[in-house]
């Protein structure tokens, strides 16, 4: 009898052990699904910044096959199969970007041929008492009219256009070296857009080139509190192609609520002067108006107007 208590106790004893372990356990002695913890998502938050990269003269199939770290990223977040630049050379599709219309602009002349009276998005930014900034690598100085300095090109830098945005230029068009410290800072602009030099955007140098310093910035941006807040949207597309493809060029959306979102219907430059606006709560300049939305395609979660 004493012998068959001790068995009783033994056996009572590891039951009990097996009750107060770190969870139920399969055949394979990992814990079974049903004793697994639930994973809980933190919800997306809406976007109030978008910060657009353009780099230039290439084609989307030129893109996604010569810059493999961003394709990575187009397959990994979302991209555009079908969107279109709007003419060509390069200035009217900046011009259209940031100023909903190309304003019959139709060569790649400097600032000084073609004077801008009219708003931008920069400007309609700072009118809704929000922020805005363009960054332009190599540029010498805040709202450099003329090229200079490591391989800037005026014609590449669409605020500098804008005469009645002159004041606002000067303080909000700002070499790139001032980038680092906004992303770090968490003070990206709600309106904001990274010019590369004439290397570094693929126009005198390899895409490889354009695809190594993309992946520089963006890291630093996935480092960064706008990104981890989910407020922040980055855009990455290219001012046009090289007269190879209908002038499709590769533009991809990078959002903490993309999952490999592949959009086939028609986009264009005006939809990006629309989300821009719409981020910023501004009325949609001119164009832009009757855009398809580039937001409603890749489902960003935009936040609510105030």
């Amino acid at each position: 009898m004493r012998r068959l208590r001790l068995v009783l106790i033994g056996v009572l004893l590891l039951a009990l052990a097996g009750c107060s372990s770190g969870g139920v356990t399969s055949g394979t002695g990992k814990p079974s699904a049903s004793a697994t913890p639930r994973q809980t998502t933190k919800p997306v938050a809406g976007v109030t910044k978008v910060l657009v990269f353009v780099e230039e003269n290439h084609s989307l199939e030129q893109m996604s096959t010569e810059m493999p770290y961003t394709f990575g990223l187009a397959q990994r977040f979302g991209y555009a199969t079908n969107y279109v630049a709007i003419r060509h050379p390069s200035l009217p599709n900046y011009i259209a970007i940031a100023g909903g219309q190309t304003y019959g602009i139709t060569d790649d002349a400097d600032p000084s041929a073609h004077p801008i009276s009219g708003q931008s998005v920069f400007g309609q930014a700072i009118a809704q008492g929000k922020t805005a900034a363009l960054y332009a690598e190599g540029m010498p100085q805040n709202c450099a009219l003329e090229n200079g300095g490591s391989d800037y090109a005026a014609r590449h830098n669409p605020l500098a256009y804008f005469t009645d945005e002159r004041a606002l230029c000067a303080k909000h068009d700002v070499p790139i070296t001032q980038l680092r410290d906004a992303i770090s800072a968490g003070k990206l602009p709600t309106v904001g857009m990274v010019i590369p030099n004439l290397c570094n955007d693929a126009h005198d140098c390899p895409l490889s080139i354009a695809d190594s310093w993309f992946k520089g910035w963006i890291t630093k941006i996935f480092a960064g509190p706008d990104w981890k807040s989910g407020h922040l949207a980055v855009v990455l597309t290219a001012d046009e192609d090289d007269n190879s493809s209908g002038n499709r060029v590769m533009t991809v959306v990078i959002h903490p609520s993309q999952k490999a979102h592949v959009v086939d219907s028609p986009l264009n430059h005006y939809s990006l002067t629309r989300l821009y606006d719409d981020v910023a709560g501004a009325p949609r300049l001119h164009e832009a108006a009757t855009a398809p939305s580039l937001s409603a395609a890749f489902g960003l979660p935009l936040a609510k107007r105030g």
